[in-house]
């Protein structure tokens, strides 16, 4: 997707265990909804700011070590996340429901996997990257921002063309 002024980047994090960028890969279309945040500021972003063509990295939490593995695109903007509503789902939520829903969730679809796993270790040694939310002191969110210029260094560092294209190809 061509970059515009008005698109936005995002950051969601999984744990490699529970769904992966493989997964991801290898999903119908290589496309599917991200479910199950239980954080009012991560629902927040993905109902109110995610919007369709913007950009995505993926990033492994709970891996050892944690990064960046490559990138996805938003496209289908937040909707009601069904999962809070099934009993026998991890991330039920007794308090959500259709006629009011709690939670919400956004469709992703694969883009590039990065040449080399972007490890945190290897971020925060980064100088463009040192204001990047993924990298304060305490930022625990699933869900966050990033600025333009961090996308930007992101792909470069990861080995991906300014048109969202891995030059290892």
């Amino acid at each position: 997707m061509p970059e515009s002024k008005d698109r936005r980047y995002w950051l969601l994090k999984s744990e490699p265990t529970c769904f992966s960028y493989d997964d991801l890969l290898a999903s119908p279309g290589r496309t599917t909804h991200w479910s199950g945040v239980r954080n009012y500021q991560a629902r927040n972003f993905m109902r109110d700011d995610m919007k369709k063509g913007d950009g995505v990295l993926f990033y492994y939490s709970g891996a050892d070590p944690a990064g960046i593995v490559g990138t996805a695109e938003i496209v289908r903007e937040g909707y009601p996340d069904f999962s809070a509503w099934n009993p026998s789902d991890e991330h039920y939520d007794p308090k959500s429901s259709e006629s009011n829903p709690i939670w919400y969730m956004v469709d992703i679809r694969a883009g590039d996997r990065f040449e080399n796993f972007l490890d945190l270790p290897g971020l925060r040694h980064v100088r463009e990257l040192e204001k990047m939310e993924l990298l304060r002191k305490g930022s625990r969110l699933s869900v966050q921002p990033v600025r333009p210029d961090e996308w930007a260094t992101i792909l470069r560092i990861g080995g991906i063309s300014r048109g969202g294209r891995s030059r290892a190809r």
